[in-house]
C-alpha cells in the first residue's frame, strides 16, 4: 500500500524537504495508545514512541503526536521506531481537556471534512451540533452533519428536525442515514474522496462504528446496542483511529464525545455564529457584549426574531466559555513561567556556591 493512499502529496513532500528530514522514514500515525503511537510509512506499520527530546521540549499537550498527524521517525526493527519530528498540521479538531486547566484535546489532525453524527431518535441537540460546528470551523474544516437511525422515526418527525437545523445552520449539508436499510448511505458515499481525510465527530450510539464498517466494507469496529436503562450508547470504539475505506477515502474514528468545550476559538464562533457578527458590526459600541447595552444591533435582531433565539443565547455560553479558557490557559502560561525562572534561579545559586 502506498503512502499516498494514506493521504501524502506535495505539501508533505515539501514540508519533508523545508524541515531538512531526507534521512528519515516519513509516516502517519493511524492509533494512538496511551503516548504509544502505530505509524504506517512505505515500508509498513511500526509501533513508536516519541524521543526524549520531543518530550522535554513539548510545551503543552499539543506538541505531542496526535492521530493523523505527519511525523518523521527511524525504524530500528521490524516492529519498532522512535518518532524524531511532528510535521506541521494544516488542520486540528481540539476542544477544551476535560477536568484540566486552562488544556486543550486534540482530538485528530490533518482532517480536510467533518461528519457531525446525531442519532434522531434520542439526545437530539442543535447546540451541541453548533458546538461541533464551531471547533471544525476553527481550523477551516467543512462540516457536513449526519443524521442518523432515521429509521426509527416516521418522515414527517425527520423533516421537521431538519427544519429545525436548517433554521440555524443552512449552509451546512445535511445528510440523512439509516444504518439498518442503508438509506442514505450512496449520497454520503458521494461526498467522500480517494486521498481525502474525515473525521467522525459524535456522542456514544449515534452509529459511528456501523458508518465505519459499511463504508470500509468490512467488520472492523465492534458495535453495540444503546443501553434500555439510561437511553445512553456505549462505547463501541475506545480509540482514535485512522482507517482507509472502501472508495479510497480516509476516516479517523473517535470514541464518544459527550462534552464538547470550546478553547481560543474566535474565528471558529465568528464562522458559526455568521448572523451575529454580521449584526454586531451595526451595533452603537464597538466593545458590545450583545447582553446589556443599549443599541445593540444582536439584542434588537433577536427581539424581532431576525436571529434565532436559542442559537443566541447558545453563542453568548461559548463565548463566556472562550473567554474563560483564555483567561485560565493565560495564567497557567504565567504559573509555568515564572516557574522556570524560580528553577534557573535556584540552579545559578546552587552553582556560585560551589565557588
Amino acid at each position: 500500500m502506498k503512502l499516498q493512499d494514506f493521504g501524502y502529496n506535495d505539501n508533505i513532500e515539501k514540508l519533508k524537504i523545508e524541515h531538512n528530514l531526507e534521512g528519515f522514514e516519513i509516516g502517519r500515525i493511524i492509533s494512538e495508545h496511551k503516548e504509544r503511537y502505530t505509524v504506517t510509512t512505505e515500508k509498513g506499520e511500526f509501533d513508536a514512541e516519541i524521543t526524549g527530546n520531543l518530550r522535554y521540549t513539548a510545551n503543552t499537550r499539543e506538541d505531542f503526536p496526535a492521530v493523523g498527524d505527519w511525523v518523521a521517525l527511524v525504524v530500528y526493527d521490524s516492529y519498532s521506531s522512535i518518532i524524531h519530528k511532528v510535521l506541521p498540521r494544516n488542520s486540528i479538531i481540539s476542544r477544551k481537556a476535560v477536568g484540566q486547566f486552562g488544556d486543550l484535546q486534540i482530538i485528530a489532525t490533518n482532517i480536510d471534512y467533518a461528519f457531525i453524527m446525531l442519532a434522531v431518535d434520542r439526545d437530539f441537540s442543535t447546540n451541541r451540533i453548533e458546538r461541533y460546528l464551531t471547533i471544525c470551523n476553527t481550523s477551516n474544516i467543512q462540516p457536513f452533519i449526519i443524521l442518523t437511525k432515521i429509521d426509527l422515526i416516521n418522515e414527517v418527525l425527520l423533516n421537521e428536525l431538519i427544519a429545525t437545523l436548517k433554521k440555524r445552520v443552512n449552509k451546512v449539508p445535511i445528510i440523512a442515514i439509516s444504518n439498518t436499510s442503508k438509506q442514505g448511505y450512496e449520497k454520503l458515499k458521494e461526498v467522500i474522496v480517494r486521498e481525502k481525510t474525515y473525521c467522525l465527530l459524535g456522542s456514544s450510539g449515534v452509529g459511528k462504528s456501523t458508518l465505519v464498517n459499511t463504508l470500509a466494507n468490512k467488520e472492523l469496529m465492534d458495535t453495540k446496542n444503546v443501553s434500555s436503562f439510561s437511553k445512553r450508547g456505549q462505547h463501541s470504539t475506545t480509540h482514535r483511529e485512522l482507517i482507509l475505506l472502501d472508495n479510497g477515502g480516509i476516516l479517523i474514528d473517535n470514541p464518544g464525545i459527550r462534552e464538547v468545550g470550546i478553547t481560543d476559538t474566535s474565528h471558529g464562533l465568528e464562522k458559526t455564529f455568521e448572523i451575529i457578527f454580521e449584526y454586531s458590526k451595526h451595533c452603537k459600541f464597538k466593545d458590545c457584549s450583545h447582553t446589556i447595552e443599549i443599541g445593540c444591533a444582536v439584542i434588537e435582531a433577536v427581539e424581532v426574531e431576525e436571529i434565532d433565539k436559542s442559537s443566541y443565547k447558545n453563542y453568548l455560553k461559548m463565548e463566556k466559555e472562550k473567554e474563560h479558557f483564555e483567561a485560565t490557559a493565560a495564567e497557567k502560561r504565567k504559573k509555568e513561567k515564572d516557574f522556570g525562572k524560580m528553577v534557573k534561579h535556584f540552579k545559578k545559586i546552587k552553582r556560585s556556591s560551589k565557588y
